[in-house]
């Protein structure tokens, strides 16, 4: 066993490599040390996941508020995780209307949805909308981890020209804004994550003989473990065998055969096949929160007004048209399959954040993941009562488990003042924000 505390930023080094470490038993302080110490603590993480369109409001809403709430059909994926999840209706961002800009709504959901502010019509260069908010908590916090955030998508996307009535490509693309004028744009392929989060550099012997990244650091993790007490070696053990999995499964997609044309159009990005791909995205955030590389992330499953099919469901047609639903039942139907496909992808998420086991509770526990899109019903393209949840207790400041509804159009940008808080990074104003929002806790 450790005698000495062992550093929340430990790294696993070799070369041209380094690995972060779990939160571990041996980085809690003991005794004295540990009543006067706030060290040994998991970090609060703090995760947005968008998707497009809107949902089909009448089998995602609860009919019931509070803690005896039933899940509708679309939320049904989240039975494992129901106690982990607050769903919440009412909330609102008002500055995606049009305000006298005429159409684009998709656009302005997607650039509105993290930052509150109306974007500027434009298709030019002179693009202007957030600061969004976990990019207010990364430049608050981004110090104290090994990327200050970390942005994905599972889409493609142009950051000029015009993609919405006028509207920059860049609204559609971006989730994240680091300033007003600049986009944090994300990352589609997995294996450029992975990469970007456990490399130091490029070393050509990797390359060449195809080595995993942990035989890199192999010495320094031999040393490492006969530190370790028996609890934080089966730890590190199951950390690292997800690392070596995780990094197996992006290595296939670069040596598997080319597969048949299938009979739709390929979606962009690797891989092909849009559950593994939104998978391999989750993972990559549960590995980057575990290890300590980031404490933000965003994920924008499809860019905004997104048509691709999802013919494995039974859908052939795209997206964006089936939120154009007309009130067709056939339509609503096919909208509320994509719904729920996204919803169970939200939950494999949790289940996996939830497996893991840190400090008084899982990682789950000491996360907020928020989930949602900017646009309520997409055959009216409004945005008040989204379809928002938020998972996780925010290390015990969130009393998941519940429905709560809100006042009509309560601004969303309220919650985002009120994650931040409990991020330890709070801040005065945000978008349209006009306060904290109440019903977090049970007691509110």
């Amino acid at each position: 066993m450790m005698s000495k505390i062992l550093s929340r930023r430990r790294l696993l080094r070799g070369a041209g490599a380094g690995v972060a470490l779990p939160f571990l038993d041996a980085m809690v302080p003991t005794g004295a040390h540990a009543r006067s110490s706030r060290g040994g603590k998991p970090p609060t993480r703090m995760a947005f996941v968008y998707v497009p369109n809107g949902v089909h409001m009448p089998d995602w809403r609860p009919a019931t508020v509070g803690t005896q709430f039933t899940l509708p059909a679309i939320l049904d994926p989240l039975k494992p995780v129901r106690n982990d999840v607050l769903v919440m209706t009412g909330l609102a961002q008002d500055n995606a209307r049009p305000l006298l800009d005429g159409p684009g709504d998709h656009a302005r959901a997607l650039a509105c949805f993290l930052t509150g502010v109306h974007p500027f019509k434009t298709d030019g260069a002179n693009i202007k909308v957030g600061p969004s908010v976990d990019q207010v908590a990364a430049a608050k916090l981004g110090h104290l981890t090994r990327l200050p955030s970390l942005e994905l998508g599972c889409d493609r996307g142009a950051q000029s020209g015009s993609c919405d009535s006028g509207y920059s490509c860049a609204y559609s693309s971006n989730l994240s804004w680091k300033t007003e004028s600049l986009p944090m744009a994300k990352e589609t392929n997995p294996a450029l994550v992975f990469d970007r989060m456990f490399g130091d550099g490029v070393d050509p012997r990797r390359d060449r003989q195809k080595l995993s990244i942990l035989d890199f650091v192999r010495e320094d993790l031999q040393t490492l473990q006969t530190k370790l007490g028996a609890s934080d070696q089966r730890k590190m053990d199951q950390y690292l065998t997800g690392v070596r999995e995780l990094e197996g499964r992006i290595a296939r997609f670069g040596t598997l055969p080319p597969l048949q044309a299938p009979p739709f159009a390929r979606p962009d990005g690797p891989p092909q096949d849009p559950q593994e791909h939104i998978r391999l995205m989750c993972d990559l955030i549960v590995v980057a929160f575990e290890s300590d590389v980031t404490r933000i992330a965003t994920l924008l499953v499809a860019n905004a007004g997104s048509t691709r099919s999802y013919p494995f469901l039974d859908v052939p047609e795209g997206h964006h048209e089936l939120s154009h639903h007309g009130r067709s039942p056939e339509k609503q139907a096919k909208l509320a399959k994509i719904n729920r496909f996204h919803v169970t992808q939200l939950a494999y998420l949790l289940q996996k954040m939830k497996a893991i086991h840190e400090g008084d509770g899982t990682l789950l526990d000491h996360s907020m993941v928020a989930y949602g899109s900017g646009i309520s019903d997409g055959d009216r393209h409004n945005h008040d009562d989204l379809p928002i949840l938020v998972a996780g207790k925010g290390s015990g400041t969130i009393s998941p488990g519940r429905h709560v509804r809100h006042d009509k159009k309560a601004p969303l940008n309220n919650l985002w003042l009120s994650l931040l808080d409990r991020m330890g990074a709070p801040t005065d104003a945000l978008g349209d924000a006009d306060g904290r929002l109440p019903g977090l806790t049970a007691d509110l």
